[in-house]
């Protein structure tokens, strides 16, 4: 284990976004707290969305009537505007993403721990599933995987998402969601968009309280019924004070437990991966935060989380080979901190035979 970490330590440094699509980048001592990375990109993404106002409006509108037209032309306009994020590795939303791939808000590993984590940030514990984006609008809804495939296509309670509540165009809902195909249950992670009024580009404290209070004002989005077949039910966020943290690790919720997100209470909804949205497995909590929790289910190590440091050394030896050879996959990957396979995350069934080696995260953070 020692030599784990001490080629770990001596890795290729993370210059960029850290996907949670590898394993955490310091289950080791990797990266010292406080260290610049993260924390100045966090800093300087938030100075970038109190500057920039997109059009969300006109945004929403096209994702609830799948109207894209003159969207060419309005990307052209954009162009030769600053690229001060992208020096930065930041994606403050440019350009809004066309059509209903990319459109949700995705997480990086937490990295480097906020000073500011029991202030300014708020925790979201999620369940197992598939992330989604919802549209409810003209009389039905429709659920899109991130890369914007529509998979399902039914009535719900929603405003706008069926044929009895959509008395207009302009009754719309636009949701972030958690779909867990076992309990039938959309859970409702965050909104960009309810009865027709856009809040992408209102806080996150803010959008969390619209959320909660709209959902209560929808009788039956909880429950099946022929016009409601899946749930819809709001997922709760709570402080991350020390205390609270290790109350909410020795919480038994009604549902399987695959991590938790970290949201700062500042940044806006913003399509792509952003360092204001962080990324834990619960076990990480006592190591990258460095609490004391007590031992429960949840903070139990899983006989995978040893292997995700031989993964990530042998990832990076190949990502850093590949750029010392001019590879350009290789040279990319090792810019932005991105990894090529997906690592795992999640146990998979045991009678699944890729559950003996690992794991693969079921929820697409």
């Amino acid at each position: 284990m020692e030599e784990l970490s001490a080629a770990l330590a001596a890795g290729v440094g993370l210059a960029g976004p850290c996907s949670p699509a590898a394993p955490h980048p310091r289950l080791a001592a990797y990266k010292p707290r406080g260290a610049h990375g993260q924390a100045e990109r966090r800093q300087r993404l938030l100075r970038i969305q109190r500057e920039r106002r997109l059009d969300y409006v006109n945004h929403a509108r096209r994702l609830a009537e799948d109207d894209w037209a003159g969207v060419e032309s309005e990307d052209e306009d954009r162009e030769g505007e600053d690229a001060e994020e992208e020096a930065m590795d930041v994606d403050a939303g440019k350009k809004l993403p066309k059509r209903y791939a990319n459109q949700l808000m995705l997480s990086e590993w937490l990295v480097d721990v906020p000073s500011d984590l029991e202030q300014e940030w708020v925790v979201v514990v999620c369940p197992v599933g598939k992330r989604a984006l919802v549209v409810a609008s003209r009389g039905t809804t429709a659920a899109y995987t991130k890369s914007g495939f529509c998979v399902n296509r039914f009535p719900s309670l929603l405003p706008g998402g069926n044929r009895h509540n959509s008395t207009g165009d302009k009754v719309y809902s636009i949701l972030d969601c958690i779909y867990n195909e076992a309990k039938q249950t959309y859970y409702i992670l965050d909104v960009m968009c309810w009865r027709g009024h856009p809040v992408y580009d209102c806080q996150t404290d803010f959008r969390f309280f619209w959320l909660s209070s709209k959902i209560q004002e929808e009788e039956g989005l909880g429950e099946k019924s022929r016009i409601n077949p899946y749930k819809f039910v709001g997922l709760q966020n709570f402080p991350c004070s020390s205390d609270s943290l290790c109350e909410l690790l020795a919480t038994d919720f009604p549902f399987e437990v695959d991590g938790l997100l970290f949201y700062h209470k500042q940044t806006h909804y913003t399509p792509g991966s952003t360092p204001l949205v962080g990324w834990l497995r619960p076990y990480m909590v006592p190591e990258i935060l460095g609490l004391a929790v007590p031992a429960t289910a949840l903070t139990a190590k899983p006989d995978y989380a040893g292997r995700q440091l031989q993964q990530i050394i042998e990832s990076k030896r190949s990502k850093k080979l590949a750029g010392e050879q001019g590879h350009p996959s290789g040279q990319e990957a090792a810019r932005n901190g991105h990894y090529e396979l997906e690592h795992l995350s999640t146990p998979q069934p045991e009678k699944s035979p890729e559950g003996r080696d690992g794991a693969v995260s079921q929820m697409e953070s």
